[in-house]
């Protein structure tokens, strides 16, 4: 129904003469936004003074807030703090209501030329110039119903919203006929491109002091993650490490003295003498209040991002420029 009151404008979406770009999804987490948020700034921090706006998920502040040398996960949620983390020169902020935190964000940094809405897709009182929508090839949306008997927590016939749907989470090796096959299932709008991304795991480093850590095959692991779909990354372990024991937690879960006994009980149990304990970024940043404790173990962060395949890199990233360029013709843009 609320849907319905913004398509047929009982309800109004604000409009922005100003660059949004909207990274979300239609189900529920799993789907790779923070790493395509950052890919996203990857691409364009060069180029542009670039901002990302989210709700801080789980934060125990309230209102607007931009992220500081002092922020940590509990002031700004884990996502928008690993971002912060990664990129210190761009302005991160968190708000609930994006429709006030934008103006907001342009107010205190009045040089942002470009803002990416993380996770904003169902969040209709602002729409966005660009709308990129993820989907998990192990749980396409068009196969997906609606919560609580699926993972959906907004219609199916709300991607027509998006200019740009990305397949994430492919399966290695990929082919065009298979690629090809999606594509007929989605059925894109003549407006709507499809893109195909894997997610690469790169290099381990330590938690505390950024120090690589190279797998060895005769090496076991602890892993502790609360992510809502560990499964790629427990593929993506197994394959490095001899064998490896799971601590899992919920999404976002907020790590608490008890689960910190719980993780160097767990990690004691384990007899090989190459031993070490591998959590993600995003359970990363909740665990680093722990610093005292956890320093001296072997902690490591094992970070993803998105590859595009098909070689279709140059082509997303032609296409996200092309829209940020046009409103260079814009003259209350420049102004």
């Amino acid at each position: 129904m609320r849907n319905k009151l913004f398509d047929k404008k009982i309800l109004r979406a604000a409009k922005f003469n100003f660059p949004l770009i909207c990274v979300g999804n239609l189900a529920v987490g799993g789907t790779g936004k923070t790493p395509m948020v950052e890919y996203l700034v990857r691409m364009m921090q060069d180029k542009y003074k670039v901002a990302t706006l989210s709700r801080g998920y789980k934060r125990k502040t309230k209102g607007f807030a931009i992220a500081g040398e002092h922020s940590t996960a509990i002031d700004i949620g884990d996502e928008p703090m690993q971002i912060h983390k990664k990129f210190p020169d761009v302005t991160v902020a968190v708000a609930e209501e994006r429709i006030i935190g934008v103006p907001q964000l342009l107010y205190e940094k009045p040089d942002t030329q470009l803002i990416i809405l993380d996770d904003a897709f169902q969040h209709r009182e602002i729409e966005a110039g660009m709308n990129i929508l993820l989907t998990d090839y192990n749980n396409l949306y068009t196969r997906d119903i609606l919560l609580p008997a699926g993972d959906l927590r907004d219609l199916k016939s709300s991607s027509k919203r998006a200019g740009i749907i990305v397949v994430t989470k492919c399966k290695a090796g990929l082919d065009e006929e298979e690629r090809n096959k999606i594509v007929r299932e989605l059925k894109p709008l003549p407006y709507q491109e499809i893109y195909f991304t894997e997610i690469r795991y790169s290099g381990l480093y330590h938690l505390f002091t950024g120090e690589p850590y190279f797998l060895e095959p005769d090496c076991e692991a602890l892993l502790v993650c609360g992510i809502a779909n560990p499964a790629s990354l427990k593929e993506a372990l197994a394959s490095y490490v001899s064998a490896y024991e799971l601590l899992s937690y919920r999404d976002h879960h907020i790590f608490n003295l008890d689960d910190l006994k719980e993780i160097k009980r767990s990690f004691s149990k384990i007899k090989s003498k190459k031993k070490i304990i591998v959590t993600t970024e995003k359970d990363g940043v909740r665990l680093a209040k722990y610093e005292k404790e956890l320093r001296e173990m072997p902690v490591y962060v094992f970070p993803i991002a998105h590859e595009f395949l098909f070689g279709q890199e140059r082509d997303f990233e032609n296409e996200v420029l092309q829209y940020i360029e046009s409103f260079k013709k814009s003259k209350k843009y420049q102004d």
